[in-house]
Protein backbone atom coordinates (compact mmCIF):
# COMPACT_ATOMS: atom_id res chain seq x y z
CA UNK A 1 0.00 0.00 0.00
CA UNK A 2 2.82 2.38 0.89
CA UNK A 3 4.40 1.89 -2.54
CA UNK A 4 1.23 3.18 -4.16
CA UNK A 5 1.66 6.70 -2.82
CA UNK A 6 4.92 7.52 -4.69
CA UNK A 7 3.32 6.28 -7.89
CA UNK A 8 0.22 8.31 -7.17
CA UNK A 9 2.27 11.45 -6.53
CA UNK A 10 4.28 10.96 -9.72
CA UNK A 11 1.12 10.46 -11.74
CA UNK A 12 -0.44 13.61 -10.32
CA UNK A 13 2.67 15.57 -11.27
CA UNK A 14 2.41 14.16 -14.79
CA UNK A 15 -1.24 15.22 -14.90
CA UNK A 16 -0.39 18.78 -13.83
CA UNK A 17 2.36 19.06 -16.44
CA UNK A 18 0.17 17.64 -19.20
CA UNK A 19 -2.61 20.13 -18.45
CA UNK A 20 -0.23 23.00 -19.22
CA UNK A 21 0.89 21.68 -22.62
CA UNK A 22 0.29 24.20 -25.43
CA UNK A 23 -2.58 23.47 -27.78
CA UNK A 24 -1.66 23.31 -31.48
CA UNK A 25 -2.69 26.43 -33.39
CA UNK A 26 -3.46 26.71 -37.07
CA UNK A 27 -0.92 28.05 -39.55
CA UNK A 28 -1.30 30.93 -42.00
CA UNK A 29 0.69 30.42 -45.20
CA UNK A 30 0.09 33.99 -46.37
CA UNK A 31 1.62 35.50 -43.23
CA UNK A 32 4.54 33.07 -43.26
CA UNK A 33 5.50 33.79 -46.87
CA UNK A 34 4.98 37.54 -46.37
CA UNK A 35 8.17 37.44 -44.30
CA UNK A 36 10.05 36.26 -47.41
CA UNK A 37 9.65 38.82 -50.25
CA UNK A 38 11.41 36.54 -52.72
CA UNK A 39 8.22 34.41 -52.74
CA UNK A 40 5.76 37.32 -53.09
CA UNK A 41 4.52 36.23 -56.55
CA UNK A 42 4.03 32.63 -55.46
CA UNK A 43 2.28 33.86 -52.31
CA UNK A 44 0.04 36.17 -54.34
CA UNK A 45 -1.22 33.38 -56.59
CA UNK A 46 -1.85 31.07 -53.64
CA UNK A 47 -4.37 33.69 -52.48
CA UNK A 48 -5.82 34.41 -55.94
CA UNK A 49 -6.45 30.71 -56.57
CA UNK A 50 -7.78 30.20 -53.01
CA UNK A 51 -5.14 27.54 -52.38
CA UNK A 52 -4.03 29.51 -49.32
CA UNK A 53 -7.33 28.53 -47.67
CA UNK A 54 -6.77 24.91 -48.67
CA UNK A 55 -3.31 24.98 -47.06
CA UNK A 56 -4.47 26.68 -43.87
CA UNK A 57 -7.29 24.23 -43.18
CA UNK A 58 -4.99 21.18 -43.28
CA UNK A 59 -3.14 19.98 -40.20
CA UNK A 60 -0.23 18.36 -42.08
CA UNK A 61 1.10 19.90 -45.27
CA UNK A 62 4.26 20.60 -47.29
CA UNK A 63 4.46 23.58 -49.64
CA UNK A 64 7.03 23.57 -52.46
CA UNK A 65 7.60 27.29 -52.99
CA UNK A 66 9.23 28.88 -56.04
CA UNK A 67 10.83 32.31 -55.87
CA UNK A 68 9.70 35.21 -58.05
CA UNK A 69 12.16 34.65 -60.90
CA UNK A 70 11.10 31.00 -61.18
CA UNK A 71 7.43 31.98 -61.57
CA UNK A 72 8.08 33.82 -64.87
CA UNK A 73 7.88 30.77 -67.14
CA UNK A 74 4.55 29.71 -65.63
CA UNK A 75 2.94 33.14 -65.92
CA UNK A 76 4.17 33.49 -69.52
CA UNK A 77 1.79 30.65 -70.46
CA UNK A 78 -1.19 32.91 -69.63
CA UNK A 79 -3.16 30.10 -68.02
CA UNK A 80 -6.62 30.73 -66.63
CA UNK A 81 -6.98 31.06 -62.87
CA UNK A 82 -8.61 27.63 -62.64
CA UNK A 83 -5.78 25.99 -64.61
CA UNK A 84 -3.19 27.92 -62.63
CA UNK A 85 -4.79 26.57 -59.48
CA UNK A 86 -4.25 22.98 -60.70
CA UNK A 87 -0.58 23.66 -61.47
CA UNK A 88 0.09 25.28 -58.11
CA UNK A 89 -1.85 22.47 -56.37
CA UNK A 90 0.96 20.15 -57.54
CA UNK A 91 3.23 22.11 -55.21
CA UNK A 92 1.20 21.28 -52.11
CA UNK A 93 1.97 17.84 -50.72
CA UNK A 94 -0.49 16.19 -48.35
CA UNK A 95 2.28 14.87 -46.08
CA UNK A 96 5.01 16.50 -44.00
CA UNK A 97 8.54 16.64 -45.43
CA UNK A 98 11.16 18.60 -43.53
CA UNK A 99 14.75 18.94 -44.79
CA UNK A 100 15.88 16.14 -42.49
CA UNK A 101 13.18 13.76 -43.71
CA UNK A 102 14.17 14.37 -47.34
CA UNK A 103 17.59 12.86 -46.62
CA UNK A 104 16.16 9.88 -44.75
CA UNK A 105 13.80 8.47 -47.39
CA UNK A 106 13.49 4.70 -47.27
CA UNK A 107 15.25 3.35 -50.34
CA UNK A 108 16.26 6.88 -51.29
CA UNK A 109 12.90 7.80 -52.87
CA UNK A 110 9.17 8.05 -52.24
CA UNK A 111 5.94 9.10 -53.93
CA UNK A 112 3.74 11.74 -52.34
CA UNK A 113 0.19 12.80 -53.15
CA UNK A 114 -0.46 16.45 -53.99
CA UNK A 115 -3.58 18.54 -53.47
CA UNK A 116 -4.12 18.35 -57.24
CA UNK A 117 -4.25 14.56 -57.03
CA UNK A 118 -6.62 14.57 -54.05
CA UNK A 119 -8.91 17.15 -55.66
CA UNK A 120 -10.48 14.57 -57.95
CA UNK A 121 -9.49 16.53 -61.09
CA UNK A 122 -6.34 14.47 -61.74
CA UNK A 123 -6.83 11.28 -63.83
CA UNK A 124 -4.92 8.11 -62.99
CA UNK A 125 -1.59 8.68 -61.27
CA UNK A 126 -1.46 12.33 -62.30
CA UNK A 127 -0.79 14.55 -59.33
CA UNK A 128 1.64 12.23 -57.57
CA UNK A 129 5.14 13.64 -56.98
CA UNK A 130 8.30 11.51 -57.07
CA UNK A 131 10.84 12.62 -54.46
CA UNK A 132 14.39 11.24 -54.82
CA UNK A 133 17.40 11.68 -52.56
CA UNK A 134 20.52 11.51 -54.76
CA UNK A 135 24.16 11.35 -53.77
CA UNK A 136 25.86 14.35 -52.15
CA UNK A 137 22.60 15.57 -50.65
CA UNK A 138 20.77 16.48 -53.86
CA UNK A 139 16.98 15.99 -53.69
CA UNK A 140 14.67 16.27 -56.71
CA UNK A 141 10.90 16.51 -57.24
CA UNK A 142 9.13 15.49 -60.46
CA UNK A 143 5.51 14.76 -61.45
CA UNK A 144 4.38 11.34 -62.67
CA UNK A 145 3.49 12.81 -66.08
CA UNK A 146 6.38 15.23 -66.47
CA UNK A 147 6.81 14.17 -70.11
CA UNK A 148 10.60 14.33 -70.16
CA UNK A 149 10.87 17.67 -68.35
CA UNK A 150 13.75 18.14 -65.94
CA UNK A 151 12.94 17.66 -62.26
CA UNK A 152 12.89 20.54 -59.77
CA UNK A 153 15.72 20.57 -57.24
CA UNK A 154 15.44 21.16 -53.49
CA UNK A 155 17.10 24.49 -52.64
CA UNK A 156 16.52 25.09 -48.94
CA UNK A 157 14.06 24.86 -46.08
CA UNK A 158 12.13 28.11 -45.63
CA UNK A 159 9.98 27.28 -42.59
CA UNK A 160 9.28 24.10 -40.63
CA UNK A 161 6.80 23.55 -37.82
CA UNK A 162 7.07 19.78 -37.17
CA UNK A 163 4.87 17.99 -37.99
CA UNK A 164 2.38 20.60 -39.01
CA UNK A 165 3.66 22.59 -41.98
CA UNK A 166 6.90 22.59 -43.97
CA UNK A 167 7.77 25.16 -46.63
CA UNK A 168 10.60 24.10 -48.95
CA UNK A 169 12.09 26.11 -51.81
CA UNK A 170 12.52 24.26 -55.10
CA UNK A 171 14.33 25.50 -58.19
CA UNK A 172 11.54 25.53 -60.79
CA UNK A 173 7.81 25.04 -61.25
CA UNK A 174 6.70 21.41 -61.54
CA UNK A 175 5.29 20.62 -64.98
CA UNK A 176 2.33 18.40 -65.84
CA UNK A 177 0.33 18.35 -69.11
CA UNK A 178 -2.78 17.22 -67.22
CA UNK A 179 -2.55 20.02 -64.67
CA UNK A 180 -1.99 22.58 -67.43
CA UNK A 181 -4.98 21.40 -69.48
CA UNK A 182 -7.74 24.02 -69.94
CA UNK A 183 -10.43 23.93 -67.28
CA UNK A 184 -14.02 24.88 -68.08
CA UNK A 185 -15.27 27.68 -65.90
CA UNK A 186 -18.12 26.72 -63.56
CA UNK A 187 -21.52 28.23 -64.17
CA UNK A 188 -21.83 31.60 -62.41
CA UNK A 189 -23.78 31.59 -59.17
CA UNK A 190 -27.13 33.36 -59.34
CA UNK A 191 -27.46 34.37 -55.70
CA UNK A 192 -31.11 35.35 -55.57
CA UNK A 193 -32.23 32.38 -57.63
CA UNK A 194 -30.40 29.79 -55.58
CA UNK A 195 -31.52 31.41 -52.31
CA UNK A 196 -35.14 31.40 -53.45
CA UNK A 197 -34.96 27.69 -54.25
CA UNK A 198 -33.31 26.75 -50.93
CA UNK A 199 -35.56 28.38 -48.33
CA UNK A 200 -34.24 31.96 -48.36
CA UNK A 201 -36.71 33.56 -50.78
CA UNK A 202 -37.69 36.36 -48.41
CA UNK A 203 -34.06 37.41 -47.97
CA UNK A 204 -33.50 37.18 -51.74
CA UNK A 205 -36.47 39.52 -52.22
CA UNK A 206 -34.91 41.99 -49.78
CA UNK A 207 -31.76 42.02 -51.90
CA UNK A 208 -33.73 42.42 -55.12
CA UNK A 209 -35.46 45.44 -53.58
CA UNK A 210 -32.02 47.02 -53.02
CA UNK A 211 -30.19 46.65 -56.33
CA UNK A 212 -27.25 48.71 -55.06
CA UNK A 213 -26.69 46.24 -52.24
CA UNK A 214 -27.18 43.23 -54.50
CA UNK A 215 -24.57 44.65 -56.88
CA UNK A 216 -22.03 44.70 -54.03
CA UNK A 217 -22.67 41.01 -53.42
CA UNK A 218 -22.32 40.23 -57.13
CA UNK A 219 -19.11 42.24 -57.44
CA UNK A 220 -17.47 39.86 -54.95
CA UNK A 221 -18.54 36.60 -56.62
CA UNK A 222 -15.40 36.23 -58.74
CA UNK A 223 -12.90 37.10 -56.01
CA UNK A 224 -14.68 35.14 -53.27
CA UNK A 225 -17.90 35.55 -51.29
CA UNK A 226 -19.61 33.84 -48.36
CA UNK A 227 -23.27 34.63 -47.67
CA UNK A 228 -25.32 33.74 -44.59
CA UNK A 229 -28.95 33.96 -45.74
CA UNK A 230 -31.67 33.89 -43.05
CA UNK A 231 -34.45 31.44 -43.81
CA UNK A 232 -37.97 32.64 -44.50
CA UNK A 233 -39.15 32.13 -40.91
CA UNK A 234 -36.26 34.21 -39.59
CA UNK A 235 -37.03 37.06 -41.99
CA UNK A 236 -40.73 36.98 -41.06
CA UNK A 237 -39.92 37.19 -37.35
CA UNK A 238 -37.56 40.11 -37.97
CA UNK A 239 -39.86 42.07 -40.32
CA UNK A 240 -41.09 44.62 -37.72
CA UNK A 241 -37.54 45.60 -36.80
CA UNK A 242 -36.51 45.86 -40.44
CA UNK A 243 -39.33 48.28 -41.23
CA UNK A 244 -38.12 50.66 -38.51
CA UNK A 245 -34.58 50.94 -39.95
CA UNK A 246 -33.51 53.84 -42.12
CA UNK A 247 -32.59 53.19 -45.75
CA UNK A 248 -28.92 53.34 -44.78
CA UNK A 249 -29.53 50.99 -41.87
CA UNK A 250 -31.29 48.49 -44.12
CA UNK A 251 -28.36 48.54 -46.56
CA UNK A 252 -25.85 47.96 -43.73
CA UNK A 253 -27.95 45.11 -42.34
CA UNK A 254 -28.12 43.32 -45.69
CA UNK A 255 -24.40 43.79 -46.34
CA UNK A 256 -23.74 42.41 -42.85
CA UNK A 257 -24.86 39.00 -44.13
CA UNK A 258 -22.03 38.84 -46.70
CA UNK A 259 -18.35 38.11 -46.01
CA UNK A 260 -15.65 38.86 -48.61
CA UNK A 261 -13.76 35.65 -49.30
CA UNK A 262 -14.62 31.97 -49.60
CA UNK A 263 -15.19 30.00 -46.39
CA UNK A 264 -15.85 26.29 -46.73
CA UNK A 265 -17.51 24.50 -43.78
CA UNK A 266 -14.05 23.29 -42.73
CA UNK A 267 -12.63 26.81 -42.78
CA UNK A 268 -15.55 28.12 -40.73
CA UNK A 269 -14.91 25.47 -38.09
CA UNK A 270 -11.24 26.41 -37.81
CA UNK A 271 -11.71 30.19 -37.96
CA UNK A 272 -10.65 31.79 -34.67
CA UNK A 273 -10.99 35.50 -35.40
CA UNK A 274 -13.83 37.95 -35.78
CA UNK A 275 -14.99 38.09 -39.40
CA UNK A 276 -15.19 41.29 -41.42
CA UNK A 277 -18.31 41.70 -43.54
CA UNK A 278 -19.36 43.64 -46.62
CA UNK A 279 -20.69 46.28 -44.19
CA UNK A 280 -17.30 46.73 -42.52
CA UNK A 281 -15.76 50.08 -43.42
CA UNK A 282 -12.07 50.04 -44.30
CA UNK A 283 -9.88 48.48 -41.62
CA UNK A 284 -12.29 49.33 -38.79
CA UNK A 285 -13.55 46.71 -36.40
CA UNK A 286 -17.21 47.56 -37.00
CA UNK A 287 -19.87 45.18 -38.30
CA UNK A 288 -18.01 42.02 -37.27
CA UNK A 289 -19.18 38.71 -35.83
CA UNK A 290 -17.49 35.55 -34.62
CA UNK A 291 -17.86 31.94 -35.67
CA UNK A 292 -18.20 29.25 -33.03
CA UNK A 293 -18.46 25.47 -33.27
CA UNK A 294 -20.18 23.00 -30.97
CA UNK A 295 -19.64 19.53 -32.34
CA UNK A 296 -20.93 19.62 -35.91
CA UNK A 297 -22.99 22.78 -35.31
CA UNK A 298 -21.61 26.11 -36.55
CA UNK A 299 -22.96 29.33 -35.02
CA UNK A 300 -22.52 33.04 -35.70
CA UNK A 301 -22.40 35.32 -32.67
CA UNK A 302 -23.09 39.03 -33.14
CA UNK A 303 -23.44 40.07 -29.45
CA UNK A 304 -27.13 40.63 -30.20
CA UNK A 305 -28.12 37.19 -31.44
CA UNK A 306 -26.55 33.80 -32.00
CA UNK A 307 -27.59 32.21 -35.30
CA UNK A 308 -27.01 28.60 -36.31
CA UNK A 309 -26.18 27.40 -39.82
CA UNK A 310 -28.99 25.03 -40.78
CA UNK A 311 -27.87 23.99 -44.27
CA UNK A 312 -25.30 24.55 -47.02
CA UNK A 313 -26.97 26.18 -50.01
CA UNK A 314 -23.84 26.56 -52.21
CA UNK A 315 -20.26 25.38 -51.64
CA UNK A 316 -18.53 26.07 -54.94
CA UNK A 317 -15.14 27.73 -54.50
CA UNK A 318 -14.86 30.75 -54.64
CA UNK A 319 -18.42 31.15 -53.34
CA UNK A 320 -20.41 29.70 -50.47
CA UNK A 321 -23.96 30.34 -49.26
CA UNK A 322 -25.33 29.04 -45.95
CA UNK A 323 -28.87 29.21 -44.56
CA UNK A 324 -29.13 30.44 -40.94
CA UNK A 325 -32.04 30.39 -38.51
CA UNK A 326 -31.92 34.08 -37.49
CA UNK A 327 -31.30 37.49 -38.98
CA UNK A 328 -27.82 38.64 -38.01
CA UNK A 329 -28.22 41.82 -35.98
CA UNK A 330 -25.13 44.06 -35.62
CA UNK A 331 -24.79 46.02 -32.42
CA UNK A 332 -24.02 49.08 -34.53
CA UNK A 333 -27.75 49.13 -35.35
CA UNK A 334 -29.40 47.51 -32.33
CA UNK A 335 -29.12 47.64 -28.55
CA UNK A 336 -27.13 44.94 -26.82
CA UNK A 337 -29.67 43.09 -24.65
CA UNK A 338 -29.24 42.98 -20.90
CA UNK A 339 -27.53 39.85 -19.64
CA UNK A 340 -30.17 37.50 -18.32
CA UNK A 341 -29.04 36.50 -14.86
CA UNK A 342 -29.60 33.01 -13.53
CA UNK A 343 -32.20 32.65 -10.78
CA UNK A 344 -30.54 33.51 -7.49
CA UNK A 345 -30.62 30.84 -4.76
CA UNK A 346 -33.09 31.28 -1.97
CA UNK A 347 -31.69 33.59 0.76
CA UNK A 348 -30.58 32.05 4.01
CA UNK A 349 -33.14 32.40 6.83
CA UNK A 350 -30.79 34.54 8.95
CA UNK A 351 -28.94 36.57 6.30
CA UNK A 352 -27.01 39.51 7.87
CA UNK A 353 -28.73 42.85 7.32
CA UNK A 354 -25.54 44.74 6.27
CA UNK A 355 -25.01 42.39 3.32
CA UNK A 356 -28.55 43.03 2.14
CA UNK A 357 -28.00 46.76 2.29
CA UNK A 358 -24.76 46.48 0.36
CA UNK A 359 -26.52 44.46 -2.31
CA UNK A 360 -29.27 47.05 -2.54
CA UNK A 361 -26.80 49.90 -2.97
CA UNK A 362 -25.09 48.00 -5.79
CA UNK A 363 -28.37 47.49 -7.58
CA UNK A 364 -29.36 51.11 -7.11
CA UNK A 365 -26.25 52.48 -8.78
CA UNK A 366 -26.02 49.92 -11.59
CA UNK A 367 -25.69 51.64 -14.96
CA UNK A 368 -28.37 50.80 -17.51
CA UNK A 369 -27.24 49.61 -20.97
CA UNK A 370 -26.73 52.43 -23.44
CA UNK A 371 -28.05 52.28 -27.00
CA UNK A 372 -25.49 51.12 -29.53
CA UNK A 373 -24.62 53.68 -32.17
CA UNK A 374 -22.73 53.62 -35.45
CA UNK A 375 -19.53 54.79 -33.74
CA UNK A 376 -19.53 52.12 -31.05
CA UNK A 377 -16.68 49.69 -31.54
CA UNK A 378 -17.63 46.02 -31.69
CA UNK A 379 -15.89 43.27 -29.78
CA UNK A 380 -12.19 43.05 -30.47
CA UNK A 381 -11.10 40.21 -32.70
CA UNK A 382 -8.44 39.20 -30.19
CA UNK A 383 -11.14 38.74 -27.57
CA UNK A 384 -13.01 36.37 -29.86
CA UNK A 385 -9.86 34.46 -30.71
CA UNK A 386 -9.00 34.22 -27.03
CA UNK A 387 -12.42 32.77 -26.25
CA UNK A 388 -12.01 30.12 -28.96
CA UNK A 389 -8.48 29.31 -27.81
CA UNK A 390 -9.67 29.01 -24.23
CA UNK A 391 -12.39 26.63 -25.37
CA UNK A 392 -9.81 24.48 -27.16
CA UNK A 393 -7.52 24.48 -24.13
CA UNK A 394 -10.46 23.51 -21.94
CA UNK A 395 -11.33 20.58 -24.17
CA UNK A 396 -7.71 19.43 -24.29
CA UNK A 397 -7.39 19.82 -20.53
CA UNK A 398 -10.48 17.70 -19.90
CA UNK A 399 -9.15 14.94 -22.15
CA UNK A 400 -5.74 15.01 -20.47
CA UNK A 401 -7.35 15.00 -17.03
CA UNK A 402 -9.44 11.94 -17.88
CA UNK A 403 -6.47 10.09 -19.37
CA UNK A 404 -4.18 10.91 -16.46
CA UNK A 405 -6.84 9.96 -13.91
CA UNK A 406 -7.20 6.59 -15.60
CA UNK A 407 -3.40 6.14 -15.43
CA UNK A 408 -3.35 6.96 -11.73
CA UNK A 409 -6.18 4.52 -11.01
CA UNK A 410 -4.46 1.73 -12.94
CA UNK A 411 -1.14 2.34 -11.17
CA UNK A 412 -2.70 2.26 -7.70
CA UNK A 413 -4.75 -0.87 -8.42
CA UNK A 414 -1.69 -2.64 -9.82
CA UNK A 415 0.33 -1.93 -6.67
CA UNK A 416 -2.48 -2.86 -4.34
Amino acid sequence: MQRAFPLLAASLLLLAAAATLPVARGHNITKILAQHPEFSTFNHYLSVTHLANEINRRLTITVLAVENSGMGDLLAKHLSILTLRNVLALHILTDYYGAKKLHQLTGGSTISSSVFQSSGHAPGTTGYINITDHRRGKVTFITEDAGGAAPAVFVKSVKEIPYNISILQISTILTSPEAEAPVAAPAPVNLTEVMSRKGCKAFADMLLARRDVLQTFQDNLDSGLTVFCPNDDAVAAFAPKYKNLTAEGKASLLLYHGVPGYYSPQLLKTNAAAMSTLATSGHSKNFHYSVRTDGDAITLKTHIVTATITSTVVDQDPDAVYAVDKMLEPRELFKVPEVVKADAPAPAPAAPAPKKAKHARGAKHASPPTPAGPEEAPADADEEASDNAASSVGAAGRWLTTAAAATVATAVISVL
